[in-house]
């Protein structure tokens, strides 16, 4: 079921929330959590069917806030709300609002929020993109137990790190993180299964990708030693290796689907390590609201921790010339249409900037780990 409310108000807007759910039979709301994501026109599709989706597992009153301010003067001056109640099979297994704050209404969201928040239920805010410097001291943010943003939808998601650390409030989390989760766990378990004296790590990734550094910086707030950043062309992170006096602990996943887990004495297996979907993600959030510790840990270790092989500059340099003479050789014998296979890897986050450039690609706005 789905009701158009113009111009309206947040006590009109309950009052049709209340009517949807006697007219669909269910008189009991029965909603776990009130999810509120602040974005844009632009993003508010994705973020809305994300939610929908991780509402399967997590029942909750889903409150999307689209700010309007207005390009004119006479726009930014004129204040008016207008919203979508979404109930049923439009929205998931809870209610859905869309609320569209136009002119000054839009710096202050949270007078309209506030209102609509399920009574003593946690509340938890998203922000699919465009976060605030501190979402703790957000308006919106300072209603909810758990702020989620995710640092890959930044100008420079690396660098977006250091400002998570700066600004970082117990209930802080960050999608970039979330992707780690499965490596975290491999690893975790392998180390359970052998258990061995790590002296160094590498994390191998694409470059520009925080959830690359992110695990980097668990491996070394957790086994203290030394990582090494290695950047390949992705997707995503590649592979993780631990040594041993034995041998390498190795978790190599190259195509972002299957991953491959290689110890010392032990046969190599298979681990799935699929690349997830934000809905996904998001019910994983959602499934804990008290502050991740670990996650604090990991995002105030400066990123400089990670080390460069001694190097790099120099294999950076012989990668890319190795790279362009690939790709010409097979621009001449490949028939029209055709691809290299297999991209060379490439040690390059310390290196010159038309180098980097050349090295790694930038990640694609909604990539996973």
């Amino acid at each position: 079921m789905k009701i158009d409310l113009m111009n309206t108000t947040s006590g009109k807007i309950n009052a049709a929330l209340m009517e949807a759910r006697r007219a669909s039979g269910s008189t009991a709301a029965g909603m776990v959590l009130t999810l509120v994501i602040v974005t844009d026109e632009g993003s508010a599709y994705d973020a809305l069917k994300a939610a929908n989706d991780a509402s399967r597992e997590h029942p909750s009153r889903t409150l999307a806030v689209i700010k309007r301010a207005g390009r004119s003067p006479r726009a930014r001056a004129e204040t008016r709300l207008d919203a979508e109640v979404l109930v049923g099979s439009d929205a998931g297994s809870g209610e859905t609002v869309v609320l569209r704050m136009h002119g000054e209404l839009a710096a202050h969201a949270q007078s309209v929020v506030l209102p609509l928040l399920l009574p003593d239920a946690p509340v938890v805010v998203w922000w699919p993109d465009n976060a605030p410097r501190h979402p703790a001291q957000d308006p919106l943010g300072a209603l909810a137990q758990r702020r989620i943003t995710d640092a890959v939808t930044a100008e420079s998601p690396v660098g977006q790190l250091a400002q998570r650390a700066e600004s970082y409030t117990p209930g802080d989390t960050d999608l970039a993180w979330t992707r780690i989760t499965g490596w975290r766990s491999m690893l975790a378990a392998a180390l359970d299964q052998r258990p061995s004296t790590i002296t160094a790590a590498v994390v191998e990734g694409e470059s520009y990708n925080p959830s690359v550094e992110l695990l980097g910086l668990w491996l070394h707030t957790r086994l203290h030693v030394p990582v090494e950043r290695v950047v390949t062309n992705g997707p995503g992170i590649t592979a993780v290796h631990l040594r041993t006096k034995d041998g390498d602990i190795t978790l190599d996943r190259p195509d972002g689907l299957m991953g491959t887990l290689s110890m010392p004495g032990s046969p190599d297996r298979q681990v799935a390590l699929k690349r997830r979907e934000t809905s996904e993600l998001i019910a994983e959030e959602l499934r804990r609201l008290d502050p991740d510790d670990i996650y604090a840990a990991a995002v105030r270790t400066p990123v400089d921790r990670l080390k460069e092989p001694d190097n790099a500059e120099q294999a950076v340099a012989s990668a890319v010339a190795a790279e362009a003479a690939e790709e010409a050789a097979t621009h001449e014998a490949a028939p029209e249409g055709g691809q290299v296979a297999n991209p060379t890897r490439v040690t390059a986050e310390a290196a010159p900037a038309t180098t980097k450039k050349a090295a790694g690609k930038r990640t694609t706005k909604k990539a996973d780990a």
